[in-house]
Order: structure tokens, then C-alpha cells, then sequence
């Protein structure tokens, strides 16, 4: 019989959905691998490897996942001009959200760091010339899904559909691999719904700041000036990787699609300020509001 894990972890609630219950060794590694991955890369915790960072320029070891990683921030950014970095957390904190939540701070946007002029990433390692407080929040939980997927793997679950609230990615031919429908949520309006699209064999991930919001503030900034964006409201994006997805979603606040689409392959819809819509393969078909040309 299908069966629901759910668990709350990195801020925000989980479901795994498989064809029959996880026994408690693969809940136990599913646990271990988030946590994992929280330890290295969480602004929130002051164990974190990234941690020391924070407080004096320096270099730090990271896991495996951090090649890849590097490696889609940085063409992201270039694609972008600076807009999509992982400089932003000192920017996200100056505004009001740290650890503790979210709270006006009253303060205004500054601009995060240039790249080059503070941060090396090659591979496992990142050395930076004074301190900066990373955020990966762009790629990261899609980034997370995809190596949860890959502990399922490991252990025989082949079948499932791992969704960390709204950045999910399905796999799987049985029953519980069946295409899943998703609902596309207005940001305009919590709890209702835009269109819904299929997805089988690859991730959604959405981004939108209507769940994160605090003081006219929300979490998606513009690393070309430090303050939040305006023009896009939401964007989701199927693509055979969440941590894709997931990056892209952001990107679509910043870059011309068809720019992005040059160097990824991937299917979206884009919603912006005065609520027009635009979307590509199968978003253009299962939309209920007014398009644009993509």
C-alpha cells in the first residue's frame, strides 16, 4: 500500500511518498543525509562549515556536493550579471532575516560583495578575502532533494516522489511512480491555484516571495543591489534535477529566458508584478490566466 513519510528539517516540512512504508534504516539515513547537509551549508547554524567564513576571511573543506554546485552558481551568475550569488546572506540578514526568523530591521538594502573581488569556489574548496556570509538558498533545497533521491536509490526505493514543500522531484514506474499532478499556487493568493502540470521523471521547483514576506522585505534578492525583487512575483520550473529546477526558478527573476534556455533545458512559467503570465511546453497548456510570448 502507498505510504507517506513526513518530517520537518532545514525549516521546512517533507513527504516522501513510496509504494510501501521506509523501514527505520532508510528513515535514519534519509535523516543523516539532510542533517549532513545542513551542517555544511546552513547560515543559521554556528556549527556549520561554512561558519567560520561569517567571522574572518579564510578557506574551508566541503562535502562532494559542493563541485557541482560551484559549478551552476557561478555560470548562473555570469548569466545573470551578479544577480543569482551566494553572497546574499549578509544582505538577507541586514533586512531582517537571521536565525531567529524573520523582523524588521528598518534598515536599507546594500549591495553584497562582487564575486571575484572576495570569493574563490573551486570544487570542494572555498577560500574568501574577508568575511562573507554565504546563502545557497538559490540551489540548495533543490539540491538537497536530488541526494535524497539518491539515498532512496541506495536502499532499493526506486518508486517515490521526495517533495521539501514545493521543490519536489518524482521517479519511478509503479504505482506510486504514476505522472504527479501539482497544483501551481497563485502568489497573489495562498491556497489558490493558477493551473496544475504533470510531472514524471523529473523535479518542479517554484520560487516566489508570498510565503516569506516581512516588512514589505521578502527572501529573493538581486545580488546586483541587495534588495529584493519586483518585477517577477513567481516562477516554476520543470528539469530533470531539482537542484536545477531549483536555481533556474530563481534565475527567471533576473535573465531572459531565452538566455537561461541556452545553456539549460528546462520548461517554466513566469509570473510578474501586474499578474501576466508567461510559460513554455507543458505550463502554456495547463495555465488558467491571461499569457504572454514566452
Amino acid at each position: 500500500m502507498p505510504a507517506r513519510l513526513r518530517l520537518d528539517a532545514i525549516g521546512t516540512r517533507w513527504s516522501i511518498d513510496t509504494p510501501e512504508p521506509l523501514g527505520e534504516e532508510v528513515v535514519v539515513a534519509i535523516r543523516d543525509r539532510i542533517d549532513a547537509y545542513d551542517r555544511a551549508w546552513s547560515r543559521f547554524r554556528d556549527d556549520a562549515a561554512i561558519a567560520p567564513l561569517a567571522r574572518a576571511a579564510g578557506s574551508v573543506r566541503m562535502p562532494p556536493e559542493s563541485a557541482e554546485l560551484a559549478r551552476l552558481y557561478r555560470t548562473l551568475h555570469d548569466l545573470t550579471q551578479g544577480a543569482v550569488t551566494p553572497l546574499v546572506g549578509a544582505s538577507l540578514e541586514r533586512l531582517g532575516y537571521g536565525r531567529d526568523g524573520v523582523a524588521s530591521t528598518s534598515l536599507e538594502p546594500e549591495r553584497p560583495p562582487a564575486w571575484d573581488d572576495v570569493l574563490r569556489w573551486e570544487g570542494a574548496t572555498i577560500e574568501t578575502s574577508a568575511p562573507v556570509v554565504l546563502d545557497v538558498g538559490a540551489a540548495g533545497k533543490g539540491q538537497l532533494v536530488d541526494l535524497v533521491g539518491d539515498v532512496l536509490d541506495a536502499h532499493g526505493v526506486h518508486d517515490r516522489v521526495v517533495d521539501a514543500s514545493g521543490d519536489l522531484r518524482h521517479a519511478g514506474a509503479g504505482d506510486a511512480g504514476r505522472p504527479t499532478r501539482v497544483a501551481l499556487e497563485d502568489p497573489r493568493a495562498l491556497g489558490h491555484a493558477i493551473g496544475v502540470v504533470e510531472v514524471s521523471g523529473e523535479a518542479l521547483c517554484a520560487s516566489a516571495g508570498n510565503r516569506r514576506r516581512w516588512a514589505g522585505m521578502h527572501h529573493i534578492l538581486d545580488g546586483r543591489t541587495g534588495a529584493p525583487t519586483t518585477e517577477v512575483i513567481g516562477t516554476w520550473v520543470v528539469a530533470e534535477r531539482a537542484m536545477v529546477a531549483d536555481a533556474i526558478a530563481t534565475a527567471l527573476s533576473f535573465a531572459p529566458v531565452g538566455l537561461l534556455a541556452r545553456h539549460f533545458s528546462f520548461e517554466h512559467a513566469r509570473m510578474y508584478a501586474g499578474g501576466q503570465v508567461e510559460a513554455t511546453g507543458r505550463f502554456a497548456a495547463g495555465l488558467h490566466v491571461r499569457k504572454v510570448a514566452a
